[in-house]
């Protein structure tokens, strides 16, 4: 996550400061922006106590802790950052009385819900609402009999699955022992990819069973696609204004109270107390503070990308092999990302130009015509390039496209899921128009009801405290066929045949915090990957080696192939050699008249394997979703069963209690 990239533009800062900023922020550790943020509270807090009450924020009145002892906060909390006998606001008790405390559940797999829910925790904070925010994986499901209100932000994985961290809750919800929430307020937001067909499902069965269950939904679920940031901002907004129209505007910064215009640091006083359990202060106090905002806030996004110079673009499998690996390494310097092992890269991709072009002759438009992208117009065919999504047909698009068809479109629409899917299946929007005749639609009212192209996401192979000035990524190039068709992934085959070395590429950060190395650098680790899923644990190795930890490290890596796919083999021999890489086992499924994949290979070394568990290492999964993850999976439950001698609803506690614990994490897709 980048810490700068500020702009005079963006921010209240002078060009100088901003060029002093734009130096440091990057520069700095967790550990020393915690410390700046509770030194900026002070400060702020200081000058308020010598300001004439006029000038005090919110209106509210400001007493001094005395009590605390020195070197200590004067909240207790340990994370309000204030210095002793610093300022602290206290709501006059009247008001107090009428906030209720507000619970936040964020149920996350690659960290947008989680970075959601903290957004919308510092705005209820920010209107001194008391907030107790928690990753469903650490939050004690018995614990939501006691909830005055609830707001939950959860992903739904792949087809209709809760990510792993919300499937214990997903599951105590959705069962028999759940309790009763007669008058709860609530509310949903749902993350999602409109591709699938069971889009947002996991937020929606948590909408339907909290409503069932006597809640009170307080505003409407809202339903999000890749391109999310919109439609998250919205429901935020509304879910503000319900919560404090419910109460009468006695918060918010529109009330008369005066609540909430300024208001960062934990309410105390007048019996409301900003709630943190021991997760929340693991995840880092600063998260929460309106001082560390746009420190910690990404400069680049999928919207607002880098544009990051290409340094190398090599195929690394050999001569022969059936398959083409691109190896990009991008330059970054001065540009103020940030990233750790285990995060990703977008890529905002250009969509192939032949299918561009035969898409424009076959609607029979102008490719020069202006359209509207967003809030700006742009030529047609810049449009389709770069912005529009034109690769894959989804339900909506399809009733959509309805209005333009009198050629069976609409009846497909009202078909059966079945038929529909075996439809959409494998065909893209030019299928669409030549199969139902929409050549002749308006090109301005057609354009306009696509999706939005989204960026394509790639695991960092690299360590950025290794080499600070660069940032590779490993992609797959996707070619097929498919109804009578060539067809070609879009970020893949763009970056494999139309990025040369010395072009600039659209790439913006996109952090994982549940995939992520130990934070004891003694911890054994076992990676588990096939094809390019190998590619976050190169930048899991290298991390270590460059930090100089000392524990165990173990990989499981599959391919077709020895001669052609052993991807980065040079490398993990140097580092076996050095010790930086303690053990490997690989697996090369052509090789050898049986299939033999990185699941036989665990279970050959099960004893080996389930000695390391016991030693407390932690288990990484990067690839397929479909086929290398639940092998996997079943692959160590049944390694647990075996050598812990255990039933396999215990081997299957066991695995989960791994997951609870962040010791089985998993980047999949």
């Amino acid at each position: 996550m980048s810490r700068a990239g500020l702009q005079v533009g963006n921010s209240p800062f002078s060009q100088e400061q901003v060029e002093l900023l734009n130096r440091l922020l990057p520069t700095l550790t967790p550990e020393q922006m915690n410390w700046l943020d509770g030194y900026m509270a002070g400060v702020r807090a200081a000058g308020t106590a010598g300001a004439p009450a006029s000038a005090q924020p919110l209106g509210l009145p400001v007493v001094a802790n005395d009590a605390a002892p020195a070197g200590t906060c004067g909240c207790g909390t340990g994370v309000c950052g204030l210095p002793v006998g610093a300022a602290t606001a206290v709501l006059p008790a009247a008001q107090a009385a009428d906030l209720p405390e507000v619970t936040v559940l964020f149920g996350s797999q690659t960290g947008n819900a989680e970075r959601l829910a903290k957004q919308l925790t510092q705005r209820l904070r920010d209107r001194s609402f008391a907030v107790n925010i928690s990753c469903m994986s650490e939050y004690k499901p018995t614990n939501l009999k006691k909830a005055k209100c609830v707001f939950v932000v959860v992903s739904t994985h792949g087809n209709g699955e809760p990510p792993d961290k919300a499937k214990t809750l997903h599951e105590f919800v959705l069962g028999k022992r759940a309790p009763k929430l007669e008058g709860v307020p609530f509310s949903v937001l749902a993350l999602g990819d409109i591709t699938y067909e069971r889009f947002c499902q996991t937020g929606k069965d948590f909408d339907r069973r909290l409503e069932e269950l006597g809640g009170q939904r307080l505003f409407d679920r809202t339903d999000c696609d890749v391109d999310y940031e919109e439609s998250a901002a919205a429901w935020m907004d509304g879910v503000l204004g319900a919560l404090e129209g419910r109460l009468g505007g006695a918060s918010g910064p529109s009330s008369g109270a005066g609540l909430g215009s300024g208001l960062s640091l934990p309410v105390l006083g007048g019996g409301v107390a900003a709630v943190l359990t021991a997760s929340e202060r693991t995840l880092s106090a600063p998260a929460y503070s309106a001082a560390a905002a746009v420190a910690t806030a990404p400069s680049y996004t999928r919207n607002r990308p880098y544009y990051a110079e290409v340094l190398e673009n090599l195929d690394l499998n050999g001569r022969g092999s059936d398959k083409e690996t691109r190896y990009l390494k991008l330059a970054i310097e001065g540009s103020g990302l940030t990233f750790e092992p285990g995060d990703s890269l977008g890529i905002c991709p250009q969509n192939h130009p032949d299918l561009v072009d035969e898409l424009i002759r076959e609607m029979r438009w102008n490719a020069d015509e202006p359209v509207p992208v967003g809030k700006e117009e742009r030529p047609l065919r810049e449009a389709l390039a770069g912005h529009y999504e034109i690769t894959v047909l989804t339900r909506p698009l399809l009733e959509q496209a309805a209005d333009f068809s009198h050629d069976g479109l609409p009846n497909l629409v009202r078909s059966p899921a079945e038929q529909l899917r075996a439809y959409i299946e494998g065909r893209d929007l030019l299928d669409l128009v030549r199969d139902y005749s929409l050549t002749g639609a308006p090109a301005r009212e057609f354009v306009g009801r696509l999706r939005k192209l989204p960026g394509r996401l790639y695991s960092i192979s690299s360590s950025q405290r290794a080499n600070p000035d660069e940032v590779d990524v490993t992609i797959a190039a996707v070619r097929y066929q498919a109804h009578q068709r060539d067809r070609f992934g879009t970020c893949s085959i763009h970056c494999a045949e139309r990025v040369a070395v010395g072009d600039r590429v659209p790439i913006y950060v996109h952090s994982n915090p549940n995939f992520r190395l130990p934070s004891d650098p003694d911890a054994p680790i076992i990676m588990i990957g096939a094809g390019t899923g190998v590619a976050p644990f190169r930048a899991f190795v290298e991390d270590r080696e460059e930090t100089g930890a000392q524990g165990k490290s173990w990989l499981f890596f599959g391919d077709r192939r020895f001669r052609t796919d052993f991807l980065y083999q040079t490398e993990w021999q140097r580092w076996i050699k050095q010790g930086v890489l303690t053990r490997m086992d690989v697996a090369f499924s052509r090789d050898t008249g049986r299939k033999v994949y990185v699941q036989h290979r665990m279970m050959e070394q099960s004893r080996e394997f389930f000695s390391w568990l016991e030693e407390g290492a932690y288990v990484y999964v990067c690839g397929s979703e479909e086929k290398l993850a639940p092998d996997v999976h079943a692959t160590l439950t049944g390694i647990v069963e075996r050598e812990g001698g255990l039933r396999r609803d215990e081997a299957e506690a066991y695995v989960a209690d791994l997951q609870r614990e962040g010791r089985y994490q998993r980047d999949v897709y």
